[in-house]
């Protein structure tokens, strides 16, 4: 283990190893990416759009702390996210990733990142639209990732999929935003929706939220 992650709860070398691969072959989408240039996201079918380290440390950990054994992540990318959340259910005895991705080369190579790391089995990877695939998640959810992709008008696709996932949420499961998207704050922070929310200072700006009663519409 580098000095450089002697401080991460994440400790597998072989997980790691794959993780700083990753790291080391990300480069920046030409024209900006979705928010400098175009929204479609097959435009992207190589460009991985990740979660931060600390943020996949904070991950992990709070998995572990809650004894994650089903949660979701919205959306997989290269996979990054998922290594993190395939590695703190298999630490706790083993479940359920369920991933998302809409771009099939994305999720292929996400797939072959988990199989490098030996976490394959533990992942099901949904190619799709998030607000479809994951109408069914299987049974009540510990932890979930809303990240999302820009759209150009209306709810934003964060918003729209916490709509999707909330009423699958066990009380007590934990749900991160990457982005701070205004219309997801808006619900998460709202009491009638059922979550209590905290904003962390993590890659600019981290919404951490516990479920503590149901939500509308449930």
């Amino acid at each position: 283990m580098s000095t450089e992650h002697a401080t991460s709860p994440l400790q597998d070398p072989r997980v790691r190893a794959v993780l700083d691969r990753i790291q080391a072959e990300h480069r920046r989408p030409a024209g900006g990416g979705p928010r400098g240039g175009t929204r479609d996201p097959h435009a992207f079918p190589d460009v991985g759009f990740a979660v931060h380290p600390a943020q996949g440390d904070l991950i992990y950990l709070l998995c572990r702390a809650v004894g994650a054994r089903r949660v979701v992540e919205f959306a997989t990318s290269l996979g990054v996210s998922t290594l993190y959340f395939a590695t703190a259910v298999r630490d706790n005895g083993g479940g359920t990733v369920i991933g998302s991705e809409i771009v099939p080369e994305k999720a292929a190579t996400a797939l072959g990142n988990l199989a490098e790391a030996g976490l394959a089995d533990l992942v099901d990877l949904r190619i799709g639209d998030a607000r479809e695939t994951l109408r069914d998640l299987g049974g009540p959810v510990d932890f979930a990732l809303i990240d999302g992709w820009p759209v150009d008008s209306g709810p934003s696709l964060a918003r729209q999929v916490m709509e999707t996932v909330a009423p699958q949420l066990r009380r007590g499961a934990l749900v991160m935003n990457d982005n701070a998207e205004p219309d997801y704050l808006d619900y998460i922070r709202d009491p009638a929706n059922g979550f209590r929310t905290l904003s962390l200072p993590l890659k600019g700006s981290t919404e951490l939220s516990v479920k503590v009663g149901p939500s509308t519409g449930t």
